[in-house]
């Protein structure tokens, strides 16, 4: 700025300090509208390259959600019983899902609507996640600039979060997913927990619990929040920190957050009944005896009051542990739950709990995965927190806190990349506008140590003498002009590589819609695989509206959102049993499997094939899931060692046991494929093996669809009658079914179909 000159009065000076604050505030403005366009245009690829639609699976489901809200109102959706999933046993949807991305949708949808808007829930559903992209990105912005006073940082980690792949990743257009608004409410809830902090205010500790309730209703992350603030609360206190302000703030966010929380029916009573949630409740007592200690420090001798203090935070300490203890061992709180375990030990989930071990975004994440998601900022983080621990107040000590527990999350599973992402945006805009607040200026900074008069002796012998032959040289130099235009180039690239980084991975990684698969033609065209929507169309036209689908739990949002038909396992898992009965139906003879099949009243079976097209994410490779879930409920019945050869191979060719031929999975999958190529010449493209000359033959179920490219392959299951016309050894179906106790008792039998 300027300097006045000597004879502007008072008053002309404040009007140009005001003009030049308005200025700089526009230019704020403008700057966070731009970096929220940048973050809305570059998750819209999916739309423009392949139309709106709803991604992946989990959304289907929740797409289907938001039409019963908007169709049947609030109430009618709380009390929603599904009898169309889960068959025979149904699913009290209203009481077993997080609701606050429904109601978020059905909102903007009834106030369009008000305003006249003609809008369809599907392109609400469909551009929610990029809309919120841009609130997250002022979120981060305002939470940065509560960390520092430097006007670029809190822009910096605004254009961070609005590109990086590592929020990108699950907030495309059509992921219509929990986080498409639970990312946002993360980072502003923890801007309102620091502003509580720094005022101490029951306002803003209000505001905090509102937005974490809110959180709370959206997804099942929150339980994040529910450990990071009373973690942060706890080292403060640890620290000697401990104040009236985090008094206020932590009671209030803890008190009114809990009410807040429990009216969410999913949650009820959870945050008083689980282990996961006890970090939280302990802190507030914690606090609470902190508080009344402080209160009797005031009153009491020194002596008397340190006896008091040992005594009494003993007695309490012993209490505390034994009550929890007690309490957990009666019932009355819940262990934690396998999920929670599995952060802790990556190998629990697989040996314990295959269901959780199944799915590919709760495995490890691998070391190219945060140079994948996060580019350069990966290095620029531990740079930010460096920083932090320069100045280290309260606001700094979150940082650090947030950075410690996201890193090591983030590496135990592939997911909770996503809480990561935030502080290493905000960690990384500290250091980067440190850099560039320390180079991009006309003049060179004083040492601290330098005394003013030491500061204007030495300026006045740089103008004299011309040169930088003052006593402060080594100091100087490194902010010589040279030295400020590498900085400001090297930044400048680096930022433009890390857009072009964060461009291409947004339009090729993380933009393609799993129901819509794409290839590119010898001649660079774009061609479009479309087995997905063309098998769900096939089942909405050509079954009757209560066809019973029996396909791997992957499916069943898809099957009931695009196909519109009974499902008998979804992607909710709730029941581990009911989708280890799938898996050994999928995995046994079709003797084993034709009774379950018949007792669930499946009319139709669904497979997904890769073999002909090179689709590795078909259920051959999914299938031994399919065996351990089984093998986890049915250890006698169905064993993962019988689908390995002697040498301990996974084979689908001539090789491969007697045990995986005869399975159901393995026939559906390639039955009439060898038809496909020459004689003795069928491949698998996937697997890269030479399939049997002769193809397996199928009895209790026919063939009813094969999409185009035979991704999707569906059977129509025979009435018994059929059955037995087809199969001389049709009536030892209903018998072995009958027997099945008896066989228990007499060791497992080993049947072949010939």
């Amino acid at each position: 700025m300027a300097v006045a000159s000597e004879s502007a009065s008072p008053l002309e000076v404040l009007a140009g300090l005001g003009q030049n604050n308005n200025t700089k505030t526009l230019l704020r403005v403008i700057i966070l509208a731009l970096i929220a366009g940048a973050a809305v245009a570059s998750r819209l690829f999916s739309v423009i390259r392949f139309e709106s639609i709803i991604h992946e699976f989990d959304p289907w489901f929740n797409f289907r959600a938001t039409k019963y809200l908007v169709a049947n109102g609030f109430y009618n959706f709380w009390d929603w019983f599904d009898d169309r999933t889960w068959h025979p046993l149904g699913r009290v949807t209203g009481g077993t899902l997080y609701p606050g991305l429904m109601v978020t949708s059905g909102v903007i949808y009834h106030a369009l609507r008000f305003l006249s808007v003609p809008v369809d829930i599907r392109n609400i559903c469909v551009l929610l996640a990029p809309a919120f992209s841009g609130l997250t990105a002022f979120a981060a912005y305002l939470l940065t600039n509560e960390m520092t006073t430097s006007p670029s940082a809190g822009l910096l980690a605004a254009a961070f979060m609005g590109i990086t792949p590592g929020y990108i990743s699950r907030s495309v257009a059509g992921s219509y997913d929990n986080e498409a608004i639970a990312i946002f409410l993360l980072v502003f809830t923890f801007y309102l927990w620091i502003k509580a902090l720094k005022v101490g205010s029951a306002l803003w500790g209000g505001l905090c619990a509102l937005f974490y309730g809110y959180m709370v209703a959206s997804w099942g992350g929150y339980v994040f929040i529910t450990c990071m603030i009373p973690f942060h609360s706890f080292v403060l206190v640890c620290m000697g920190r401990y104040s009236s302000r985090l008094y206020v703030a932590y009671t209030t966010w803890f008190a009114l957050g809990t009410l807040a929380s429990m009216q969410i029916p999913f949650v009820g009573f959870l945050p008083v009944r689980t282990s996961e949630h006890m970090p939280a409740l302990g802190v507030f007592g914690f606090l609470q005896l902190v508080g009344f200690l402080d209160y009797v420090r005031s009153a009491l001798p020194g002596r008397q009051f340190q006896t008091f203090l040992y005594v009494g935070l003993g007695a309490i300490f012993g209490v505390g542990v034994l009550g929890i203890v007690g309490l957990t061992s009666a019932g009355y709180i819940a262990p934690w739950s396998g999920r929670f375990y599995s952060l802790w030990d990556t190998g629990y989930a697989k040996i314990h709990i295959p269901i959780i071990a199944s799915v590919s975004e709760h495995q490890p994440t691998a070391w190219p995965a945060f140079f994948f998601d996060l580019n350069f900022l990966i290095w620029l983080f531990p740079a930010g927190v460096y920083l932090c621990f320069q100045k280290l107040e309260d606001q700094h000590v979150f940082i650090v806190v947030y950075a410690l527990f996201g890193s090591y999350f983030a590496g135990v599973m592939v997911r909770l990349m996503l809480t990561l992402t935030p502080v290493v945006c905000v960690a990384a805009a500290i250091a980067v506008s440190q850099l560039l607040d320390t180079y991009l200026v006309a003049s060179s900074p004083v040492p601290e140590e330098q005394a003013p008069e030491e500061a204007v002796e030495v300026a006045e012998k740089k103008k004299n003498k011309g040169g930088l032959r003052a006593t402060s040289q080594p100091y100087i130099g490194i902010y010589s002009f040279i030295s400020k235009a590498v900085v400001a180039v090297a930044m400048t690239v680096y930022l433009l590589l890390f857009v072009l980084h964060c461009t291409w991975v947004t339009s090729n990684a993380y933009s393609s819609p799993s129901v819509v698969l794409a290839s590119r033609m010898p001649d660079g065209s774009q061609h479009i695989i479309d087995d997905y929507r063309e098998a769900y169309q096939w089942l909405r036209q050509n079954t009757k509206e209560d066809a019973k689908i029996m396909s791997w739990w992957d499916y069943g949002y898809q099957i009931g959102g695009m196909a519109d038909r009974p499902t008998l396992v979804d992607n909710n898992t709730w029941n581990n049993t009911h989708i280890a009965t799938v898996g050994k139906a999928m995995s046994s003879r079709e003797e084993v499997s034709y009774p379950i099949m018949r007792q669930h009243e499946v009319d139709y079976v669904l497979v997904v094939f890769g073999g002909l097209l090179g689709y590795s994410g078909d259920d051959i490779n999914k299938f031994l899931w399919m065996v351990r879930i089984a093998e986890g409920i049915w250890p006698d019945e169905v064993k993962e060692r019988d689908f390995f050869t002697q040498r301990g191979e996974y084979r689908v060719d001539g090789e491969a046991t007697d045990t995986m031929k005869n399975s159901l999975m393995y026939k559906m999958s390639y039955y009439n494929y060898n038809s496909l190529f020459p004689p003795g010449q069928a491949q698998d493209r996937v697997r890269g093996a030479r399939l049997p000359d002769q193809g397996p033959v199928l009895n209790t179920v026919e063939e009813a669809f094969t999409s185009e490219n035979w991704i999707i392959r569906i059977y129509k299951v025979k009435d018994l009658d059929n059955v037995g016309r087809d199969h001389a050894a049709a009536a030892s179906f209903e018998r072995g079914h009958k027997k099945k106790k008896a066989t228990k008792k007499r060791g497992p039998r080993v049947l072949r179909v010939d």
